[in-house]
């Protein structure tokens, strides 16, 4: 019944129809989950989150008016505020669970290759983890739920403008903290470790 609708469709009925809030549910939970999760760290804290954002949206959708954004920022919004509420509630240092992020291409490689990529990786992990929680946030937002600037600028309360210099200084301040990591007393590079995962490619992932 559902599936034949488009998503506006689907949303009008949504308002006054539990079930067709549930097909939405069934579309965006899994994103919604890995999104907080990858901030948290937790799986329990995670479902328990996931949770309140849709039962905060299934109260709140009957005064949803798409005014150029769509449902699923509405949603990563709602996701964002509890995530800010949480912290503010836990003070403790939190664990970013962002293992699972994949910035490969996806092409097979050899295993001497895949040996220098999981190197590589384990060294972008340490330093995503040291950069601020808002510059995490944007990261996850653009390589694992794979937003648009304006897309994460709904999301995070921030303009276009906004999200794109911070995005860039974001990597500006990741090459930084790989080439600590790998030369402790050494300048900047301009290339992340390896010369395979430079700047540009980040950036050709937008």
């Amino acid at each position: 019944m559902f599936e034949a609708m488009d998503e506006t469709q689907l949303i009008e009925q949504a308002k006054t129809d539990p079930e067709a809030f549930g097909r939405l549910y069934e579309l965006y939970v899994d994103k919604i989950y890995n999104y907080i999760y990858y901030r948290l760290g937790n799986h329990h804290e995670a479902e328990d989150l996931t949770a309140k954002v849709f039962h905060r949206a299934l109260n709140h959708i009957p005064h949803y008016n798409n005014k150029g954004a769509p449902f699923a920022a509405w949603l990563y919004r709602i996701a964002h505020n509890l995530l800010v509420n949480w912290r503010r509630d836990h003070s403790r240092r939190q664990v970013v669970g962002l293992e699972d992020v994949d910035l490969s291409g996806g092409h097979q490689e050899s295993p001497q290759q895949a040996v220098e990529k999981a190197n590589e990786s384990e060294l972008l992990l340490a330093a995503i983890q040291r950069l601020p929680r808002e510059r995490q946030e944007l990261l996850v937002l653009k390589f694992v739920e794979r937003m648009s600037n304006a897309e994460i600028g709904r999301v995070m309360g921030r303009s276009e403008g906004a999200i794109k210099s911070l995005y860039h200084r974001t990597l500006v301040s990741l090459k930084e903290l790989l080439t600590e990591q790998e030369h402790p007393s050494a300048e900047a590079s301009t290339t992340l470790p390896g010369d395979s995962l430079e700047l540009k490619e980040l950036e050709e992932l937008r």
